[in-house]
């Protein structure tokens, strides 16, 4: 406290700082539960993709897991088992990269694209 001009005390300093206080936590108890929704459909996206004009599609969905394949019978040659393998990767990993954008861009919502806390 700093005294005033005639010797007593004055309130300040701390008065006030126990609401900025109390906002900054509902602040972040409100970003909390907005990226705990966020995650959640996060973990629920599903990304597709196909390679070869739609020969080999794929659908990967949280964690990266192959939740669908289908390959054109047509494609299949047993003499060129690498021309299928680049497609299914290649769908794969196409899917990958959409996944993980449609993440990051539901988060970035959530978060501002950071944390959302100013110098973090």
């Amino acid at each position: 406290m700093a005294r005033g001009r005639r010797g007593g005390f004055q309130q300040g300093g701390m008065s006030g700082g126990g609401n900025q206080m109390n906002q900054l936590m509902k602040q972040a108890q409100k970003m909390q539960e907005d990226i705990a929704i966020a995650q959640e459909e996060v973990d629920a996206m599903k990304a597709e993709a196909t390679s070869g004009g739609g020969v080999v599609r794929v659908v990967i969905g949280s964690g990266h897991l192959i939740e669908e394949l289908e390959i054109n019978p047509d494609v299949v040659d047993p003499d060129d088992v690498e021309m299928l393998q680049d497609l299914v990767t290649a769908a794969v990993n196409d899917a990958a990269r959409q996944l993980d954008e449609m993440s990051e861009a539901r988060m970035a919502q959530v978060t501002g694209g950071g944390l959302g806390l100013p110098g973090f």
